[in-house]
């Protein structure tokens, strides 16, 4: 597979992403606007453990979609790649778009992956599982937004929190970042 950026264009809509990895456990990523704290973390997944990778961006008039539109924006790419399940997740505005397309979508989900959690009201999808990753230092999306949503979903909601670590924390400890995720979805 590739890891170069390849731009997916439905409907008018310039969509970039990258494809890493083959492996038999696939993983959507969702960056925040403007950035993409997710490329190590994305990479290591897809190199040092085997996952497909699949690292969605933004259509270029992001501030015109809602999270809806942008929900619907990543299961055009998983369509388009012929995915029928995957795992969905994201960092900070990633990870609410990620909320959003497995509310919408439950059946076409393996789990939720959610780096860094924003408030937000959109209710966790029933069934599925959902590990929550949160820098015990985030002042943009604190651990007190993760831990309330673990609390609604007890029973299928992990939480796992980096010491010394801000909001940008995929970025800054990608490698402990990618081990947890990597041990959470490949527990069997």
């Amino acid at each position: 597979m590739t890891d170069t950026t390849q731009i997916f264009e439905p409907d008018g809509r310039a969509i970039p992403y990258i494809v890493e990895g083959d492996g038999p456990i696939g993983l959507v990523l969702i960056a925040e606007p403007g950035q993409d704290a997710l490329g190590v973390v994305g990479h290591y997944l897809a190199e040092e453990a085997g996952f497909h990778i699949i690292r969605v961006g933004y259509r270029t008039n992001v501030d015109a979609a809602t999270t809806d539109d942008q929900a619907d924006d990543v299961v055009s790419i998983v369509d388009a790649l012929g995915l029928e399940r995957t795992w969905v997740g994201g960092h900070g505005r990633g990870g609410t778009v990620a909320r959003a397309l497995v509310a919408a979508h439950p059946e076409r989900v393996n789990g939720l992956l959610l780096l860094g959690v924003e408030d937000e009201d959109i209710a966790l999808a029933p069934v599925i599982p959902v590990l929550i990753v949160q820098g015990a230092d985030d002042d943009v999306t604190p651990p007190a937004n993760g831990d309330r949503l673990q609390a609604t979903a007890p029973e299928r909601a992990s939480v796992k929190t980096l010491d010394a670590a801000g909001h940008l924390f995929p970025l800054t400890h990608p490698i402990e970042t990618a081990v947890i995720v990597e041990e959470y979805l490949d527990w069997d």
